[in-house]
């Protein structure tokens, strides 16, 4: 009559904790944040202060590159907005975020 009713055997006491077990557990949790921090945020965070510099220099007669890709010289600078001379005689108005990189002198001569 064994098969109905299982056995029931006695369980020995659960194992004390060694002492600093916490710790331990939050030591993978620290390790993937410190990851992500130095290969994720912290080159972001560097990106974006050069992006700021750069803006911040923008002087008029900088040949620049936006970020839908079009070449052009700067004509005016407002706190906002820059006038790029992407013909001649062709002018856009673009927010200054909107640029993406400063080229070199001459750049759009032999382009």
């Amino acid at each position: 009559m064994d098969f109905f009713i299982s056995s029931a055997f006695a369980q020995a006491a659960p194992a004390q904790p060694a002492p600093g077990g916490g710790l331990m557990s939050l030591l993978p949790m620290l390790a993937i944040f410190a990851i992500f921090y130095f290969m994720l945020i912290r080159p972001q965070m560097k990106r974006a202060k050069e992006q700021r510099s750069m803006i911040a220099a923008l002087v008029k007669g900088d040949e620049v590159v936006t970020a839908a890709g079009m070449l052009g010289r700067i004509e005016e600078i407002t706190d906002s907005y820059v006038t790029v001379e992407i013909a001649p005689n062709v002018q856009i108005k673009l927010q200054k975020q909107a640029i993406t990189a400063v080229l070199p002198k001459g750049t759009l001569k032999s382009a």
